[in-house]
């Protein structure tokens, strides 16, 4: 249950396995089959493969990136599997013709262990598997004020008052939320630490999450680990952690309103304003804008460089996992005319690059965590860092040997906790 399902032997097993079973249907003793159908069924998977991923990056476009090559092979790869089966099918025995669809699924099979490892989405057999407890606890209503608070003498940090008490619980709770604004959002995923039930309650610290595009807050949860990852930091502080608030920024999976006010969508409020005061309303939170970030993996990222500069008086810090240089539907040309029907003065106003040449952020820190073998947006991720450095911020530069994926993304955010609960008081 615990094997990896992205390095390790797994992975390994499922391509040898597919390359057999391709292998296998491919191989047929007629002049036939090796002169005619065999190229006709390759040629025909590739041209519909590359139909397909041409309709994808320059029509339909559903996110700013071209799809990942691996991808293409491994569809194609299961596309003639799947083909030469059904060809089988109309000759040789019952058991053959069973055996060949038996091998097509197999490779099929292969194809989404290699999609899951160059993604990074589910870590081991576990994760797949995994239930999430969505325990209820009444948070589409206001809060009643907690019976007790752990009160913070200024100029302490929580850490030094809060005492771990008898009854504490072994791990958090995981709820969804609804969080209405300005801007229709799926509901969000919420997790609370252990120390947040408990008499006295203290006041925590929040990091409001974003996923990448397409995804969904749940993401954050399946290839993100959260529940895992803060219940084992939980057990190390006395329970405490930040209440981390993985909020929907796009509106659905593969809709991108680019985290700002626009054509597209009121995202910039909603996220900058609605979010936080229905966090404060409903929540037992530390309310100092020193106890606030922001973070994101890839275009949530992106989204959370803009908050830093579009809301400075929120959010002090961030993480910035992969990040764009700016927020994006492909080309700046394609970007301005789908948000600002065209006013590139517009979108230089709110674009988080332009705003840090003109402006500086003193008072406002960050970490920018970029993957070394991530072709795409290393070197864009740096040029964000640059921009952050000129423009006053306290920022950190972490560098992953991994690609764009959530294996980056974990390991950054929550290699990026130490830091976090030095700012926010989590620890001494």
């Amino acid at each position: 249950m615990d094997l990896s399902l992205i390095n390790g032997p797994i992975p390994k097993l499922a391509t040898a396995a597919a390359v057999l079973a391709l292998t296998y249907l491919a191989i047929r003793g007629n002049r036939t089959w090796w002169v005619r159908v065999l190229p006709i069924v390759v040629l025909t998977c590739a041209l519909v493969v590359t139909g397909l991923v041409l309709v994808v990056d320059h029509v339909w476009k559903p996110w700013p990136e071209p799809l990942p090559t691996v991808l293409a092979v491994w569809l194609g790869a299961a596309l003639v599997a799947l083909t030469l089966a059904a060809v089988r099918l109309r000759s040789g025995r019952w058991y053959g013709r069973v055996f060949g669809v038996l091998l097509a699924l197999g490779v099929t099979a292969s194809a989404v262990v290699a999609t899951n490892a160059h993604f990074g989405q589910y870590p081991t057999t576990r994760a797949v598997l995994d239930v999430f407890r969505n325990d209820t606890v009444g948070l589409n209503e206001a809060a009643p004020p907690p019976t007790g608070v752990v009160e913070v003498p200024a100029g302490q940090k929580l850490a030094n008052v809060w005492q771990r008490p008898a009854n504490l619980p072994d791990k958090g709770v995981v709820t969804e939320a609804e969080i209405p604004g300005a801007f229709k959002a799926r509901q969000a995923w919420i997790y609370l630490p252990p120390a947040y039930n408990t008499t006295p309650r203290p006041r925590l610290p929040v990091i409001v999450l974003m996923a990448g595009q397409p995804g969904s807050p749940r993401d954050w949860f399946d290839g993100g680990r959260i529940l895992d990852n803060l219940d084992a930091y939980a057990r190390q502080h006395d329970g405490l952690a930040p209440i981390v608030v993985v909020v929907d920024q796009l509106g659905t999976s593969t809709a991108n309103p680019l985290c700002l006010d626009s054509k597209l969508g009121q995202s910039e409020t909603y996220l900058a304003r609605d979010v936080p005061a229905w966090i404060k309303q409903r929540l037992t939170v530390d309310e100092r804008r020193e106890s606030w970030t922001v973070a994101g993996f890839s275009q949530g990222a992106t989204c959370s460089v803009q908050l830093a500069v579009r809301a400075p008086d929120v959010y002090a810090n961030f993480v910035a996992l992969a990040p764009q240089p700016e927020p994006s539907l492909g080309t700046r040309q394609e970007t301005v005319k789908a948000a600002f029907g065209g006013d590139e003065a517009a979108f230089v106003r709110v674009n988080p690059m332009d705003v840090l040449a003109r402006q500086r952020f003193p008072q406002t820190a960050g970490v920018v965590v970029a993957g070394r073998d991530d072709v795409t947006y290393r070197k864009a991720d740096a040029e964000v860092f640059e921009a952050c450095q000129k423009a006053g911020m306290d920022v950190q530069w972490k560098e992953l040997p991994n690609n764009h994926d959530w294996n980056m993304a974990r390991e950054g955010l929550f290699g990026s906790l130490p830091w976090l609960a030095q700012r926010t008081g989590l620890v001494r």
